[in-house]
């Protein structure tokens, strides 16, 4: 599951936006220690059997600090603790996915580099480069270890958001690893997966009716968990905001 630790909507953080890589990182681990865990356990699941971690994740060409919580579950499992995250973390959407499964139709590239060289500078760089080469490939990656991950994902037709067929995506990150400078990166592995969306439309449902229905209702015991979780939450973001400057009108 990738999923960034600052809420999309909900709370008035007006200077949000202006924050730093490094505020945002140090968050997410605050995040991942004190809440990830309360979230995992509701809904069920031993949290050690699960890992969180704090990397760079891109959106629409640009880098920010993302959670990658990464574990063995089926389907209906991980899918309910996406929207869980999503549903406290206040996110129009969760990404979830499972790379080694091979009869998945979401075409996906792994670009490795060269071990401890992959950091968000880097990360942003190789992102700008690839959607240089080919237009459609900045809309989004995740990183786990030394490897920056690219992911053909789809609307609920099936039509991919970059707009490129997955032999077109997959050449495309080919050659801008090829012609990328260094840290010299190689792709080390391309196939399909499975990957899908999780999310709620904030604007529209402003109770985040979309998760709550995936979580067993508003009134159930899982959303009243969350609601709890989601008030420890608040109190964490509010004094990180007060601390940066985050809730300060322009």
């Amino acid at each position: 599951m990738s999923y960034r630790a600052t809420p999309s909507a909900g709370f008035h953080l007006p200077r949000l936006a202006q924050a730093s890589y490094d505020d945002r990182a140090t968050f997410s681990a605050e995040v991942s220690k004190d809440i990830v865990p309360k979230i995992i356990t509701a809904n069920g699941i031993d949290a050690a059997t699960l890992g969180t971690e704090v990397t760079p994740g891109g959106y629409l060409l640009k880098t920010n600090a993302s959670l990658q919580t990464e574990g063995d579950l089926d389907d209906a499992a991980a899918d309910r603790l996406a929207g869980s995250l999503g549903y406290v973390f206040r996110q129009y959407r969760v990404l979830t996915s499972r790379l080694n499964d091979t009869t998945g139709k979401t075409g996906f590239v792994v670009v490795r580099f060269p071990q401890g060289s992959l950091n968000a500078t880097v990360a942003q760089r190789f992102f700008e480069a690839a959607d240089a080469t080919k237009k459609g490939l900045g809309g989004g990656y995740a990183v786990f270890g030394d490897e920056q991950i690219f992911l053909n994902a789809t609307n609920s037709e099936g039509k991919p958001y970059s707009g490129l067929d997955d032999a077109s995506f997959q050449d495309g990150l080919r050659r801008a690893a090829v012609s990328f400078g260094g840290p010299k990166p190689m792709v080390s592995s391309l196939g399909n997966a499975t990957a899908r969306f999780i999310g709620n439309d904030w604007q529209r449902s402003t109770r985040g009716e979309g998760y709550q229905t995936l979580l067993g209702g508003s009134d159930g015991e899982l959303v009243r968990k969350l609601d709890e979780i989601s008030r420890c939450y608040a109190f964490l973001l509010a004094t990180t905001a007060d601390t940066k400057g985050w809730a300060k009108d322009e």
